[in-house]
């Protein structure tokens, strides 16, 4: 079968697309024709050696993935040829990734794919929805009617972000670029603010149950000002800043949580999916920008995810 895969970390001249062996069909394994495979941040970390994990080589690259059920193991339950699925925790941890004609994934790391939803829009949304819903629901342990501040809410994950609260019941502030505050208005955010200003300002007196940044550049030290009571700082990027000022988060019994998505359990991920089928059947985070390229281009789509922009789309290959 064609595949896109490594022989070595490194830059995206590493990676090569050619012949490799089929997949073998374990027990308690599922074989999944690919029809799309999206390209996050983390596959060029991984791909590149930034991200250390264990991978076997040749490693075939990526790990979101939408396709057809092939053939499936004698000691699977719930699937049979013909099923649309999805996958979202491949290629780390000694697995295989999945930009290939063929992936073999074990039935655990396997869902069904909501009747009619389209697999580009759904592989597209796969990476950000997960970590959204995992930060909420499993890390931060959102309760209806709680604060959030959701900052640089107008990215991949930060619109996710502000659908899945909505749908929590929570009330909603966001930061962005005052272009995007009528989406996020639509997303659900209650209030939004210019990223700009500084936070919290002399006229913010809002204190939140919960905050997340999302783009790595809000100050930590304000943020814990405007924590709540037992409220809870849920960071998914480093925070600039070496040294800060604990006395406040030690006297509002206060947690700073860090969350990465490849350290999730299955348990995590199962949930997720359960949230985020539930989603996709009401039509919802399927939002996103997406640019498609052939499988075969995707050193390509390395090097345009490598590239510093505000506002990316999201890259899908698709077979």
């Amino acid at each position: 079968m064609k595949a896109a895969y490594i022989t070595e970390c490194g830059s995206i001249k590493n990676i090569q697309y050619g012949d490799v062996d089929n997949p073998i069909c374990r027990d308690d394994e599922i074989i999944v024709k690919t029809i799309c495979v999206s390209v996050n941040n983390v596959d060029t970390f991984i791909r590149s050696g930034k991200y250390k994990t264990p991978i076997p080589f040749p490693f075939i690259i990526g790990r979101d993935m939408v396709g057809v059920v092939h053939e499936i193991g004698k000691a699977t339950k719930g699937f049979k040829i013909g099923d649309i699925v999805w996958a979202n925790s491949m290629g780390y941890d000694g697995r295989q990734g999945v930009t290939s004609e063929f992936v073999s994934v074990n039935q655990d790391r396997l869902y069904h794919l909501p009747e009619g939803v389209d697999p580009i829009s759904a592989v597209a949304s796969l990476h950000s929805s997960a970590t959204a819903a995992i930060l909420l629901a499993e890390i931060g342990k959102a309760r209806i009617g709680e604060k959030i501040l959701i900052q640089g809410a107008a990215g991949h994950v930060g619109r996710k972000l502000v659908s899945l609260a909505k749908q929590m019941g929570l009330s909603i502030t966001t930061t962005s670029n005052p272009d995007d505050f009528e989406i996020l208005h639509k997303l659900g955010a209650d209030n939004t603010i210019d990223y700009k200003e500084t936070f919290p300002s002399e006229n913010q007196r809002e204190i939140f149950d919960l905050i997340v940044d999302t783009s790595g550049h809000a100050n930590l030290q304000n943020n814990i000002t405007a924590l709540n009571v037992g409220g809870r700082i849920l960071m998914i990027t480093p925070a600039p800043i070496d040294t800060i000022d604990t006395w406040p988060l030690y006297t509002k019994m206060g947690q700073i949580l860090g969350f990465v998505i490849s350290h999730a359990s299955i348990e995590h991920l199962k949930i997720a999916a359960e949230i985020i089928n539930d989603q996709f059947k009401k039509g919802l985070l399927l939002d996103d920008d997406v640019y498609t390229l052939d499988f075969k281009h995707a050193s390509q789509a390395h090097e345009l995810q490598e590239k510093q922009a505000k506002k990316k789309p999201k890259y899908v290959l698709v077979f």
